[in-house]
Parts: C-alpha cells; structure tokens; sequence
C-alpha cells in the first residue's frame, strides 16, 4: 500500500471555482497578447525589457519552487529521513512553480514561436549565462515531472513501472540538486552583468550566493506555509512537530544569509544609500524588516512547536524573498532617467492568473492523486 493517498473530496468548490475564474481571465488576456502582440497588453519597453512577468513569474516563482530543491537536499543528501513525508507534497510545489515560471516566459518572449532555437547547437551561446539558466530551469522542470511522476504511477496501477523508476530515481534526485544550485546562482549573477544599473544596496559580486540562499530560504519556507494551508483548509492532521523541525533548517539558511548580506553592504560602504529618502532605502527596509522578523521569532525555541509562529515566519520570510528579488530586478534597476516602468492591468491580470492557475492544479492534484502523506489524513 502506497504511504501516500488523494483526499478524494468535492473538486468543485467556492474556492476552486473563484481561483478557476481568476486564472481564465488571465488565460483570455494571454491569447489576446499572442493574437496581437506583447505591446498590446504590456508596458514593457527598451529601458525595462523584463517587467512582472520576469521578475515575479520567474525570479520570484522558481525560488517558490525550490521546495523540492530544498526538502530533496534535506532528505537525500543531509540523510534525514524523517522529513520524507513532506518530499512530495515539495514537489508538487517545485513543479507547479518551474512549469509556470517556463510558461511566463513564452508569454514573455517577443518571437515566441522561435523558442526551440534554444536547443539547436548551431544557435547556442554556451558562454552566456541567460543560456545557462534556461537550459538548467527547463532541464530542471523535466527532473521535476519524473519525481513526480510515482504519484501518477501509482495512482493508475502502474506498479512495475514504480518499481522499475524507484531504481534509477536516486541519479534523478542528484541532477534535482545540482540544477537547481546552479541556475539559482546564476539568476544572480545576471544582476551582476548589470553593472551600476543596479543600486549599490544590492549590487554585489556576491549576488550568486545571495540568490542561492534567498532560494533555499523561500523553498524551506514554502513547505510549512504550504504544510498549515492544507491541515486547516482539508482538515488534516497537524503535521506541527515536524514543521517545527524544519523550520531550524530554515533559521541556520537566513542566519547565513543575513550575516553574508549585512557584511558586504558594509565592507563596501554601501550603508549610506539606506538613509536617502528614497523609494530604494524604503523598499530596501522593507526588505530587511521581513528578513529580521523570523530571527527574532525563531530565536525562541518554543515557538518552533507553535503552528501560528511557524506559519508567520515562513510567511515573512515568503515576503522578504519577494521583495528581495524584485529590489534587484525593478525597484533598484535604474536604466536612465527617460526610462519608467509600472506593469499595466493586463500585465497584473496574467500574473494573477497565473498563479490562480497553478492553486487549480494543487487542488486537482491532492484530491486526484497520491500527494499528502497517509498516516497523517483523517
């Protein structure tokens, strides 16, 4: 018998049918863009070429999918089994968030229906670091659906073929650990390439590592916020204990991260652009306030078996990654003075849609097929 199972309850719910709404809105106004061009829906322009559909979608949506990045590293390589339960559930997570990441960008692209030149060796540019994210973010997402894919084969019975998977999965495990770590880097690094079109609160050599930590920090944290939706929204059996266990995974990650982040604005002097009364100092506040906050309640010990403290800290530190990724990409990128940028309502509305979309798949997903862990349904 499979330590997994579907819920198996109502599919057409208020909450299905509001989120399937949002993401048909957003889905119409996609094929309104393809019929009659990304400027027809879009603010983008020359000096801002990547707008919320980039920086939110993907930048901010991938480090959401590094839940099973980050459970596959906990479990697989740092050896604890006990956090084994929650793997699947990371993954579906991880999924979601890559697929959708991969279909924002094709929404994105001007020449869209040229996208397969990507994998054509003759058009490749292996020195290029955007090369080097697409092809790991794409390989990635087919890692993905394989780690996955036991779910679907034991749902339809397909029993050998489980078996026959669970012999090479370990190999596909690995790669799901390696890709990740190198396209999340290199998400930074793209930053960098920017060069002083970045404010320097944020623009640093040391981006990769900022980008790779603030991923896993945003993986760990999906896992508990996600964890606590679903025991309260299907009634499940708390899963708290092991919650709190992880989340110290989560606190030593933002401990680094903060330590790294706090002494290279100093060592490079950088401090002073926080008290300029500007959008930049605001926003970067805001930042590090949501970054704070989680030390400060993880620090007590007895909040780490508190559901309510566990889910806040996971949801600041959510919050502090998103705003994080999106200082570096739009609030501090300055092009020039005759350049401005503010995502139009279509712009909004696809976003929206697209993350409405991807709360109908994990609805379909949990109560169609094996994601949630037996022992813990009621």
């Amino acid at each position: 018998m499979s330590e997994h199972q579907p819920l198996g309850t109502k599919l057409l719910t208020k909450p299905f049918l509001f989120f399937a709404t949002l993401a048909l809105i957003g889905f119409s106004i996609i094929a309104y863009r393809f019929i009659f061009g990304i400027g027809a829906v879009s603010n983008l322009n020359d000096g801002y070429p990547w707008g919320i559909w980039i920086v939110f979608d993907v930048m901010v949506g991938t480090a959401f999918g590094c839940a099973g990045y980050a459970m596959a590293l906990t479990v697989y390589v740092l050896n604890k089994g006990e956090y084994h339960p929650l793997v699947r559930p990371a993954v579906l997570a991880g999924l979601f968030g890559y697929t959708l990441a991969g279909m924002a960008v094709m929404v994105d692209l001007g020449r869209y229906w040229q996208f397969y030149t990507l994998l054509l060796p003759w058009y490749m540019q292996p020195n290029s670091v955007m090369f080097e994210v697409a092809i790991c973010v794409l390989a990635y997402t087919a890692i993905l659906w394989i780690e996955f894919s036991p779910a679907f084969l034991e749902r339809f019975g397909f029993k050998n073929l489980r078996q026959k998977l669970s012999k090479i999965l370990f190999v596909i495990i690995a790669i799901g650990v390696l890709l990740p770590t190198m396209h999340q880097s290199s998400l930074g690094t793209m930053a960098v390439v920017f060069g002083h079109q970045v404010s320097p609160l944020w623009q640093t050599q040391l981006l990769p590592l900022l980008f790779l930590l603030s991923a896993l920090m945003m993986g760990y944290a999906i896992v508990p916020f996600e964890g606590i939706l679903a025991s309260m929204g299907f009634r499940r059996v708390s899963e708290t204990p092991l919650l709190g266990k992880l989340s110290r995974f989560m606190f030593v990650v933002l401990v680094s991260y903060l330590v790294i982040r706090i002494g290279d604005l100093t060592l490079r002097g950088a401090w002073g652009y926080a008290f300029e009364g500007t959008l930049d100092a605001f926003m970067f506040w805001v930042e590090m306030a949501l970054f704070v906050v989680p030390v400060f309640i993880l620090l007590n010990k007895s909040n780490q078996t508190n559901t309510r403290m566990i889910f806040i800290s996971a949801l600041c530190l959510l919050a502090a990654g998103t705003v994080y990724r999106m200082n570096v990409y739009l609030v501090g990128y300055h092009p020039g003075p005759d350049w401005s940028y503010y995502p139009s309502l279509a712009e909004l509305m696809i976003t929206i849609g697209m993350f409405s979309f991807e709360v109908v798949l994990y609805l379909i997903f949990v109560k169609r097929l094996p994601v949630l862990h037996r022992a813990e349904a009621t």
